[in-house]
């Protein structure tokens, strides 16, 4: 039904599952050590060069009014509003994938 092998399927499920296992293992300083731009733009490259292009204010801006509404409107704390609107992001992406 995906195109994919049931040894391709077991074997995402397991790197999900140890993904979690390592996310459930890393503390709050540790992960506050890593350079994730770095680390994801191995993956990404669009992360390292985008800094130089991207009027960055702009957007940073109007996130940060989006995050104050959260805040106000629904009473989260930071990174409660954060999580919230980076979720959202998720679901947008989502819906823009699945219309191609």
């Amino acid at each position: 039904m995906y195109g994919l092998s049931l040894d391709e399927l077991i074997e995402f499920d397991i790197d999900v599952k140890e993904i979690q296992e390592i996310i459930d293992r890393t503390d709050e300083a540790v992960s506050e050590k890593v350079d994730w731009t770095k680390a994801w733009s191995k993956k990404h490259p669009v992360l390292e060069t985008y800094q130089n292009k991207v009027e960055k204010q702009v957007y940073e801006t109007e996130l940060n009014r989006m995050l104050g509404d959260l805040e106000k409107k629904y009473g989260y704390n930071e990174l409660d509003a954060f999580l919230v609107l980076k979720d959202i992001l998720a679901n947008v992406w989502n819906s823009r994938k699945n219309r191609v």
